[in-house]
């Protein structure tokens, strides 16, 4: 009687973790004490509102406003046809001064050929240039952080994220495109 030939199981394995799953007690462990130290950073104080502030209504501001322009605020107003400072002046009412920071002059240059009018628009010398200290070229993030530190801009910008996270920041006024024109909230003593 010939020998029955016993035939190898190739995907059949012995079963073990792997050290780094997360089913392991000293990768959960790890994972909790990541997790405090995120909760730690997380800044839970609310800073001293100025006295300036009347409700959500920022009196301080005052002709000539200064504007705080992100990157898709030029893009589409291109598209909608508008000319940036006349409009804006045709928006408050009064001398606006159009501020852009190195961020945002970045992020235009980043974008390439498509959008060098936007950057053509962005260079014109009556836009104010702000310059920027910090590291990265978020336009986002910067502009955040310039609001919460001088609360003396308008803010003109069309994306939904950035504003959800301005309107977060009491007293500072959001410049939008809406029908074809610019539309502000949050500005005291606007006409509707």
């Amino acid at each position: 009687m010939p020998k029955a030939k016993k035939t190898r199981k190739f995907a059949e394995v012995k079963r073990a973790l792997a050290p780094s799953d997360p089913r392991l007690k000293a990768n959960k462990e790890k994972k909790e004490v990541q997790e405090k130290k995120k909760q730690e950073e997380l800044v839970r104080h609310v800073p001293q509102v100025a006295s300036s502030l009347f409700f959500k209504y920022n009196e301080a501001l005052g002709p000539p406003y200064r504007v705080l322009v992100d990157t898709n605020f030029i893009n589409f107003s291109i598209q909608n046809k508008l000319e940036l400072v006349k409009a804006m002046m045709d928006c408050l009412y009064a001398k606006c001064i159009p501020c852009i920071t190195d961020c945002v002059m970045a992020e235009l240059e980043k974008l390439g050929v498509k959008y060098r009018i936007a950057l053509k628009v962005a260079r014109d010398p009556r836009f104010e240039r702000l310059p920027c200290s910090h590291k990265g070229t978020y336009a986002d993030d910067c502009i955040v952080n310039r609001i919460m530190q001088h609360k003396c801009y308008i803010v003109a910008t069309c994306d939904r994220e950035l504003k959800r996270r301005i309107r977060k920041v009491p007293g500072i006024p959001i410049m939008y495109i809406a029908s074809r024109k610019y539309a502000i909230e949050r500005l005291p003593e606007t006409p509707i």
